[in-house]
């Protein structure tokens, strides 16, 4: 678990399982304008199988380590960031993250992106987490900013929403960053 100002980031839970599912539904016109899982369709079994895939992954079975952004006062479940995309021979792993609608634009995810991110430089082997972003989503790439996440390039379609690709913004943090 790890803990900083109003910010809790902890494994997610089987007890998350309501409040997963709530948050996603509340945030499809937000999320699932950028992700093509959260949408009207995304049931019970899917936040069920979401969690028990994070359960597995924290056990050394998966290939993503997703964390619950949860609020410390009231432990309610803000949103979600994970590490996915490992590539150790290059010390490198993407960091992904989302907030649910009612929370968003309360300073949850730019603190939540630098509190992993400094610990997975200083705890891991990794020395390199990119931010990839849809080019024209503003809310992740301004969170991306204030991470302190330094803007590289526009990689010409290098994301895919529902079946098309996409151009996306890749911006990058190394330790110095989080300075």
């Amino acid at each position: 678990m790890l803990e900083e100002g109003h910010l809790r980031l902890r494994p997610y839970r089987l007890s998350d399982l309501h409040a997963l599912h709530a948050a996603l539904h509340e945030s499809i016109a937000t999320i699932g304008r950028w992700q093509d899982w959260c949408t009207p369709a995304y049931s019970l079994d899917d936040a069920r199988h979401w969690i028990a895939k994070t359960r597995l992954a924290w056990q050394g079975a998966g290939d993503e380590c997703a964390l619950v952004m949860a609020d410390r006062a009231t432990d309610e479940l803000v949103g979600s960031i994970s590490l996915n995309h490992w590539q150790p021979e290059y010390g490198m792993a993407n960091l992904g993250y989302w907030v649910r609608q009612t929370r968003q634009e309360q300073g949850f995810a730019t603190r939540a992106v630098r509190l992993l991110a400094r610990h997975a430089l200083q705890a891991t082997d990794l020395r390199r987490l990119e931010i990839v972003v849809a080019v024209d989503n503003q809310a992740s790439r301004s969170v991306a900013k204030k991470a302190g996440a330094r803007f590289e390039s526009i990689a010409r379609q290098r994301l895919m929403l529902r079946g098309e690709p996409m151009d996306a913004a890749i911006y990058s943090l190394i330790a110095n960053d989080l300075r």
